[in-house]
């Protein structure tokens, strides 16, 4: 007998514990439905914001049309000197992102370019050289610099041949 009242005793507590389970997971799944909307929410503000009014990101450019030109030496970029009060460089590779849809793309291909790099590089000397790496050492910072080097280079070249850049392998010293 006490072995069976026991045994009832056990059920009573496992379906006790299953209906908790149950409403637990009900209101978990309901609140983990609206933090994931809010989230959703949230992101596509962000995305919007991403561009500004007014501002074009211009047509996206397929990676079939697209041709890299690799600047052939590291570039050794001078930066505004900083809080520290010393000289400090900037070494970085330099990518350029040449669109082969384009009108100029004839003008402006990667055999034909490289006559250009060394007003490529002063172009981008020129931006980054305005700034500390305490605020290029920020990614979303350098991400800015590297809009303001790629409309330096389309004003230089006065097309949009080039519609990115990529400055990768950066170092500071």
């Amino acid at each position: 007998m006490k072995k069976n009242l026991l045994t009832v005793l056990i059920l009573a507590l496992l379906v006790v514990n299953l209906t908790f389970s149950v409403i637990t997971m009900i209101s978990i799944t309901g609140t983990n439905k609206k933090t994931a909307a809010l989230v959703d929410t949230i992101a596509t503000v962000l995305n919007l914001e991403l561009v500004a009014d007014g501002e074009d990101e211009g047509p996206a450019v397929s990676l079939a049309d697209t041709e890299i030109y690799t600047i052939g030496d590291s570039m050794t970029i001078p930066l505004k000197v900083g809080e520290s009060g010393k000289q400090e460089y900037m070494v970085c590779r330099i990518a350029l992102s040449i669109n082969t849809k384009d009108d100029d793309y004839k003008k402006y291909n990667s055999e034909t370019i490289g006559t250009y790099e060394n007003y490529i590089k002063e172009a981008i000397e020129g931006v980054v050289s305005r700034y500390d790496s305490a605020y290029l050492g920020n990614p979303a910072n350098r991400d800015e610099v590297k809009k303001e080097c790629l409309a330096a280079i389309q004003k230089w070249l006065d097309s949009k041949v080039v519609y990115d850049i990529s400055i990768s392998d950066v170092k500071f010293g």
